[in-house]
């Protein structure tokens, strides 16, 4: 996946400028993004405060860790489900 050039600190910090009266297209302008950005921005991070999104981050990693080992454990019970049921 790639990776954002703006940290979440740099997103909420946009995010603000615009809620402080500035328009939306001089804002994005300003900052190099489009307004499709801006807006997937807002309807993610819109209203939360900078130690906010950083616990959001760090609960979407756990949760990208945690469906990997799920994965995995699946996986192995599969493998050994397939074991067991063939006749040696």
């Amino acid at each position: 996946m790639k990776r954002s050039r703006f940290t979440e600190e740099q997103i909420i910090g946009i995010l603000k400028e615009q809620e402080a009266g500035h328009a939306t297209a001089d804002v994005c302008r300003k900052h190099g993004i489009s307004s499709a950005t801006f807006y997937k921005w807002k309807a993610k991070y819109g209203g939360l405060e900078v130690s906010e999104a950083k616990r959001l981050k760090a609960l979407e990693d756990e949760n990208v860790r945690l469906k990997k080992l799920l994965a995995e454990a699946m996986l192995d019970n599969a493998i050994l489900k397939d074991v067991a049921s063939k006749k040696w």
